[in-house]
């Protein structure tokens, strides 16, 4: 049966509104590690990898939002504080300037723990019938697998 934020149970929605806020604080997260890497990129890729560093902080600014914002449709707290997301994140920030190499790495891997954390997300609002949280983290899911194949490229 599908649920709307206002028909799910409260145990359903903490536990929705927890894996969201999990999927905040790593997006956030990448977001700035996104940025880090955009502004300290150098060698013979920097052109292509510049841009594509930014596409990804860009495309993350925005979905934090949506993220936090359904959250507050589910009437629970979205996690607005760096100490808290930063806490929380499975993502960790880089200490110094990696090579691009590195930088491309990390921010696979940054892309394929988001993947899998939202997909997680989504799983667990499919389970409670909540099928506009479960929608919101296919989207944002099939983007993390995009950026992380686009990186793996890189690799290659």
């Amino acid at each position: 049966m599908t649920q709307t934020a206002q028909t799910l149970s409260t145990d359903a929605t903490t536990q929705i509104a927890t894996a969201l806020n999990q999927c905040v604080a790593e997006t956030a997260v990448t977001t700035m590690l996104a940025q880090n890497f955009h502004w300290n990129v150098t060698g013979m890729a920097f052109g292509p990898l510049h841009d594509l560093f930014q596409k990804i902080y860009e495309d993350h600014f925005v979905a934090q939002d949506d993220l936090a914002e359904r959250i507050k449709a589910l009437d629970a707290h979205a996690e607005g504080t760096l100490a808290g997301m930063l806490k929380r994140s499975k993502v960790a920030e880089v200490d110094g300037v990696p090579t691009a190499e590195e930088m491309i790495r990390l921010m696979k891997e940054a892309q394929e723990t988001l993947a899998e954390t939202i997909a997680g997300a989504g799983e667990l609002a499919a389970d409670h019938g909540d099928t506009l949280t479960e929608d919101l983290c296919i989207a944002r899911g099939q983007v993390h697998e995009k950026f992380a194949w686009m990186l793996r490229s890189h690799l290659a």
